[in-house]
């Protein structure tokens, strides 16, 4: 059974919790990006972060209002949850969501949210570094392909391309890049609040432009390391029938399962 405490419980035993795991709002409520939260947690637990999740208490950090332009929603929302984390005297976060991690690294520290930030791949990376893991051992993907997929809110606005590949470098697969990668990735289409609003005239969607680019790396695997990035690729792998021949996991899933957790 995994154990993620409440922050509210844990505060109320007199400890402060060294870790908020922040989850996001995909993380919590949709069904496939529930099972990235979860192999994240398998893998705190594995190695004993001392973590805390809000709960009930989380609420949506305005990223999606700030992204569509409604300035005074993204604020009301941030500051909010400003007030939440302070009273709980957060100092460290983690999330699974770069939206939520741009969000938290670049734009709250102007509203008074100052809190060291990392992302999940960070954190993973951080973690089988220190502990001198090898996930080629377990052998869960001998033989595969992968392609990593780079976030626009992880890669091009905060520079994090090394940790996710350096973590799938453990494995024991053939690594290989898609023609657009790192600083010139493509966008999966989900980004500046796009996932929720209908399609602008043109001749492909981003995401099956993006899809095809992973098929062309001969990859039965796409990384990701996004909640939106994932709708967005498992929606292109689905238009180009190609379920059986390939998945999306993200960097926690796949860590968790070399971990055999």
């Amino acid at each position: 059974m995994m154990n993620v405490p409440i922050m509210a419980d844990v505060f109320a035993q007199g400890k402060k919790p060294e870790y908020l795991f922040f989850v996001g709002s995909a993380g919590s409520f949709d069904d496939r990006a529930k099972k990235i939260t979860r192999s994240f947690v398998k893998i705190m637990n594995k190695y004993n972060v001392d973590f805390a999740v809000l709960g009930t208490e989380e609420s949506s950090l305005g990223d999606a209002a700030k992204r569509a332009g409604n300035e005074f929603v993204f604020q009301m929302a941030a500051l909010m949850a400003i007030e939440t984390f302070n009273m709980y005297e957060v100092k460290k976060i983690v999330t699974t969501d770069p939206h939520a991690f741009n969000l938290l690294k670049n734009e709250f520290p102007g509203l008074g949210g100052n809190y060291e930030v990392y992302h999940h791949t960070e954190f993973i990376d951080m973690l089988l570094t220190k502990n001198k893991v090898n996930l080629s051992e377990s052998k869960a993907f001998q033989g595969k392909t992968i392609t990593y997929h780079d976030s626009c809110y992880l890669g091009r606005a905060n520079s994090i391309y090394d940790a996710p590949r350096n973590i799938l470098s453990y494995l024991d697969a053939n690594i290989v890049e898609m023609k657009s990668h790192k600083t010139k990735s493509l966008c999966c289409g989900a980004g500046g609040s796009q996932i929720f609003k209908e399609d602008e005239p043109g001749t492909s969607r981003i995401n099956t432009v993006r899809t095809k680019e992973a098929i062309e790396a001969k990859a039965n695997i796409v990384a990701s390391a996004c909640p939106f990035c994932m709708t967005m690729l498992r929606d292109g792998v689905t238009e180009a029938d190609k379920n059986d021949t390939m998945e999306v996991l993200d960097i926690a899933e796949i860590v968790a399962k070399g971990l055999s957790l």
